[in-house]
């Protein structure tokens, strides 16, 4: 989203576009057959004092291996859910690998490690029904993400490396640095949900003004100014077609499969990111309400209007549906 990204990202864009574009391959049918648990910390070498640099290097012997790049760029002070990529050199997809995820305070590779901090593999297919044209026709629509657990404790910048692990070996990729740790202004869970008004189909002339999935989704219905605070709410910031991530189709897709099981007890609210479906006329205003300057986000919102949980980037139809169940 060059538009609305901030500075803090702007030398990581082309890397963090690399990462979220996925190759192609064929449908596992929403099935979720790809998603895997994360493996043992024991997998891993612990970091033992060292700097991020001494483990990387020490536990691959200087190999380097798949390129890993995050799928998230704002980070609070905790335990943050952090989304990544793993591909080969030629920009491909790897959809199974073994991964861990290294932190360190501070810029560079120099600071004391934190870690490891193994990663799960979330599916991101859908099932053909909740396949929109928009995603089926992109063959860089990403398919899977990686997602670890990392506790940052601390604000300010720090450094991220991976190890990959191949049979009894591992090889390392260092990641694009994102912003400073704390410059988060998006609601976090726990927080009141904004309150602002997202378009409906009954105020527009054609739907596609208000969606760039093809087909149009159904989750138009709502304004969230009206059910906020009345019953939940799945609120999703994506543009399927506009998405630079290619991240946007997928999650959409998957969001509409979601909504056919809690669709009744949750109010599910899509809301494109660029006014006028245009990204040189910038965010919506919606987008400037939540602090949002990536995308895609979503945010299930309780009943009392507290945001419940929030999912930057990526996520899986496992994932959502296990966010919605504690609302619904």
């Amino acid at each position: 989203m060059p538009p609305v990204s901030s500075k803090t990202i702007a030398a990581t864009a082309a890397v963090l576009i690399v990462a979220l574009v996925a190759g192609c391959g064929d449908s596992d049918n929403g099935t979720g057959s790809r998603s895997k648990p994360a493996p043992a910390v024991a997998d891993f070498p612990a970091a033992d004092g060292r700097s991020l640099e001494q483990v990387l290097i020490s536990a691959s012997n200087g190999q380097q291996g798949a390129v890993v790049a995050p799928a998230a760029a704002m980070f609070y002070v905790g335990t943050n859910r952090f989304p990544f990529g793993v591909f080969t050199a030629g920009q491909e997809q790897i959809t199974d690998a073994q991964v861990a995820i290294y932190a360190a305070p501070g810029k560079g590779a120099k600071g004391p490690a934190l870690g490891p901090f193994p990663a799960r593999i979330e599916d991101l297919t859908t099932k053909p029904a909740f396949r929109a044209k928009t995603t089926s026709d992109d063959p860089s629509a990403a398919q899977v993400a990686y997602v670890s657990d990392i506790p940052l404790e601390r604000p300010g910048p720090w450094a991220f490396g991976a190890l990959i692990k191949s049979g009894d070996s591992y090889q390392y990729s260092l990641l694009p640095t994102p912003h400073p740790v704390g410059e988060y202004p998006p609601p976090r869970v726990g927080q009141k949900a904004p309150v602002v008004h997202t378009p409906t189909v009954g105020e527009v002339s054609n739907i596609s003004e208000i969606d760039t999935r093809v087909p149009p989704d159904d989750m138009h219905s709502d304004d969230l100014a009206d059910v906020l605070g009345r019953k939940p709410v799945v609120l999703l910031f994506a543009t399927p077609a506009l998405c630079l991530s290619r991240v946007c189709g997928p999650v959409t897709d998957e969001a509409a499969q979601v909504k056919q099981v809690f669709g009744d007890r949750v109010a599910f609210i899509h809301q494109e990111v660029y006014n006028n479906n245009q990204i040189n006329d910038g965010p919506r205003p919606q987008m400037t309400a939540y602090g949002l300057s990536t995308e895609p986000w979503l945010f299930v919102i309780d009943r009392t209007g507290k945001v419940s949980s929030v999912l930057q980037g990526p996520f899986g139809v496992q994932e959502l549906e296990a966010a919605v169940q504690k609302v619904a």
